[in-house]
């Protein structure tokens, strides 16, 4: 046996940080990314200069594409043009990066255009819009990423929910009020009723998310423009399903970012408080829950521990779009409604975090719930231990004619009795002459068997099939209604990726069929 300890031993310490003797497991790698892989590269590498370069490419793109088809530039021009825009895309906008940019990234990026390709045809490029309706337009492309996670990440989470729900819909367990033992449910059913608001949070999402589907480009500095642009085309080559109605409201709003802030803050309320339920249930004194080595941490002191430390990340991040929302609002507030920096920038400065830091906390709680195990004996004997079959008997008194108030004061004084004689409700209602009778009575309940068979959290949860309960088949109902209205959120944020997809490539398709030789067609220098 110590030979075999000490192989044990050689084998952990070839396997630094990886199995701590408590813990065999190294964390999960999903939930390692979010949590520590924050440390060795930049978070937000993708918010930086090459994402506002890449999307405003892709927005002058699919102008030129338009002034060309308008016949408002020359194709050759246009060309030229998307040639030249096309090789920054390639080089990640080396040339770009490399210069000083005094006047912002939109000017020294059109200034080294018309440098390369002359005034004549790099000055085309800003015919008959601003960087107003520019900006607004690469907010919308941008926030395309984060609400696309969240979305996809809510989505996730849903369909674990109720793979779980369905699993263990008859591990019986108390529901807790007031963080006391109150009435019998099942595990399954208590999940699923975080599935139901889960589902509402999605559809909030999938509400807030129309705003991204209206194009801003053609709005100009905010009065339109008198150049007879074509904002429907731009539109199908953008994915957006059309053009703003009106060009003051195109550039002054950024009011897609608080709607999906809002949406996030409600989901994100609803994860924390589950994340606390976890906390609790998790915790040793109670065990009524069990994670896997690769969803807990341990300690780099006590040896014992083992700490369920994403639910601490999930409270953490989950309400940071809360405070994203306050922030964004509170600086778009102090603008007029016209194009503004503190609405343009300054706002949405705080959106971006708000929404990853959610997403990140739906993922979290996934991965948590996904690989929880209930303790179904403790919690079967929580819900006796706790009498939670209390409320299910002063109804069936009731159903004798007892008024409800005296129904509950017998009850709760027959407790007082169990828990002096330190026996089960079931044991010490036996005694009690008005229940004893109940199982003859035709108002008592339709199980066979005496008070101890029919006053167990299992049977008690299983006759509570009214007012959305866990009995009958009012859970298997609820899940399946949640699948569908599930399936539907899904059929329509893909209907919305599909447009996407599509206008990207029928934007690549036009501008290949621009870029092809054309015969007189200026060169890039």
């Amino acid at each position: 046996m110590s030979s075999e300890r000490t192989t044990d031993a050689a084998a952990a310490a070839a396997r630094p940080g990886v199995d701590t003797g408590r813990l065999s497991t190294g964390l999960n790698d999903e939930a390692h990314a979010i949590v520590y892989d924050q440390y060795l590269s930049p978070h937000d590498a993708d918010d930086g200069l090459g994402e506002e370069l890449r999307l405003i490419s892709e927005v002058d793109r699919a102008h030129l594409v338009m002034l060309s088809e308008r016949g408002i530039v020359e194709p050759a021009h246009a060309s030229a043009l998307l040639r030249a825009i096309d090789d920054l895309r390639g080089s990640d906008f080396a040339a770009v990066r490399a210069r000083p940019m005094p006047r912002g990234v939109y000017l020294a990026y059109e200034s080294l255009l018309t440098e390369r390709l002359g005034e004549g045809i790099g000055g085309v490029m800003h015919t008959g819009r601003s960087r107003n309706d520019l900006n607004a337009t690469t907010a919308r492309l941008r926030a395309r990423r984060h609400f696309l996670r969240l979305v996809e990440a809510t989505e996730a989470f849903a369909r674990t929910l109720l793979d779980k729900a369905e699993e263990y819909g008859a591990v019986v367990m108390p529901a807790y009020t007031h963080g006391q033992p109150a009435v019998p449910i099942t595990y399954g059913h208590y999940l699923t009723g975080v599935g139901c608001s889960v589902l509402r949070a999605l559809e909030d999402l999938l509400h807030a998310g129309r705003e991204l589907d209206v194009n801003p480009l053609g709005a100009g500095a905010v009065g339109g423009t008198s150049v007879a642009i074509d904002p429907e085309r731009t539109s199908v080559l953008l994915g957006f399903a059309g053009p703003a109605r009106n060009s003051v409201d195109a550039v002054a709003s950024r009011d897609f970012a608080l709607r999906l802030l809002a949406a996030a803050s409600g989901l994100g309320v609803t994860v924390a408080r589950v994340a606390r339920d976890f906390s609790a249930w998790t915790s040793e004194e109670a065990g009524l829950i069990h994670l896997a080595d690769d969803l807990v941490g341990s300690s780099s002191m006590m040896p014992q521990k083992r700490n369920p430390f994403l639910l601490e990340h999930v409270q953490g991040r989950a309400t940071a779009s809360l405070g994203a929302f306050t922030a964004a609002a509170s600086s778009m507030a102090t603008a007029s409604y016209t194009n503004a920096i503190a609405v343009g920038t300054e706002a949405l400065r705080h959106t971006w975090p708000g929404l990853r830091n959610t997403t990140d906390a739906v993922t979290l709680l996934r991965l948590v719930v996904h690989g929880a195990e209930p303790d179904a004996e403790r919690m079967l004997r929580r819900a006796v231990e706790g009498f939670t079959p209390a409320t299910y008997l002063a109804e069936r008194l009731v159903a004798t004619g007892m008024p409800f108030r005296s129904a509950h004061h017998l009850v709760g004084t027959t407790i007082v009795r169990a828990l002096d004689t330190s026996r089960s409700l079931a044991e010490a209602a036996q005694e009690v002459p008005e229940i004893a009778r109940l199982t003859a009575h035709d108002g008592g309940p339709e199980s066979p068997g005496g008070v101890d068979d029919w006053l167990q959290p299992e049977a008690v949860a299983q006759a509570c099939a009214y007012g959305g309960g866990p009995g009958g088949d009012s859970t298997a109902r609820a899940v399946a209604g949640l699948r569908a209205d599930l399936a539907k959120a899904r059929a329509r944020s893909e209907k919305r990726r599909t447009r996407w997809a599509v206008g990207a490539a029928e934007l690549d398709e036009a501008v290949r069929g621009l870029v092809a030789p054309l015969p007189g067609a200026p060169t890039q220098p």
